[in-house]
């Protein structure tokens, strides 16, 4: 988190009322828990853990797991693009902008959230069992080729890379290479191959730029 985005969330939460922070108190708490356990496999009872609230508080906030499951997914997968946002911004060419989306990943057993990659995550277990989360997931797995692309677009307009290359191609691409690398690795137990991607993708930015 930024140190801007982290004032505002100081802002916003003196603004909150005690019960709007206790639900979102909640929602922290058990998102990590939701992003390593999954929707199946994490219990109230782990949330009651975390929280250290009753059984019965939890229920004044959320209905069920299933709408504190929703608000995990959302934390989780708004998290993950602020680190995205915030790694991209800090750079000021498009070529450096790529770079650092990439590092990113770079370290699968060693994940910007704790879990993992929430999109590989409740996007696999989600594909069968919730039209909901699905949908959720999707929205993220289409912003992230489609912010390569713009970078790559700017990166042109600006003169840093060939007028000739696909970002969109460039974009679904890499994406599909690093949540494959994630998946691998995390399999595997060792970051080798991932590597080897990140290798592969970097000389591609390179063979691109002028």
């Amino acid at each position: 988190m930024t140190e801007r985005s982290f004032i505002f969330v100081l802002l916003f939460r003196k603004k909150m009322t005690k019960a709007e922070r206790t639900k979102q108190f909640i929602i922290e708490k058990s998102a990590p828990i939701f992003n390593t356990k999954g929707v199946a496999g994490t219990a109230m009872s782990d949330i009651m853990e975390a929280t250290k609230l009753a059984k019965g508080s939890l229920y004044v906030h959320f209905e069920n797991k299933e709408e504190l499951s929703y608000a995990a997914v959302d934390y989780n997968l708004d998290s993950l693009a602020e680190r995205i946002e915030a790694a991209v911004n800090k750079r000021q060419t498009a070529k450096s902008k790529l770079f650092a989306f990439v590092d990113l990943y770079d370290d699968p057993l060693n994940p910007p959230l704790i879990g993992g990659c929430p999109m590989l995550n409740f996007g696999m277990e989600a594909d069968d069992t919730s039209p909901v989360i699905r949908q959720k997931v999707n929205k993220h797995v289409q912003a992230s080729p489609q912010l390569l692309a713009r970078i790559i677009e700017q990166g042109i307009i600006d003169g840093e890379f060939k007028k000739n290359w696909n970002s969109k191609e460039f974009g679904i691409k890499v994406f599909a290479m690093i949540e494959g690398g994630i998946l691998i690795s995390r399999v595997s137990g060792n970051n080798e191959q991932m590597g080897i991607l990140i290798k592969m993708i970097k000389k591609e930015i390179q063979e691109n730029s002028i």
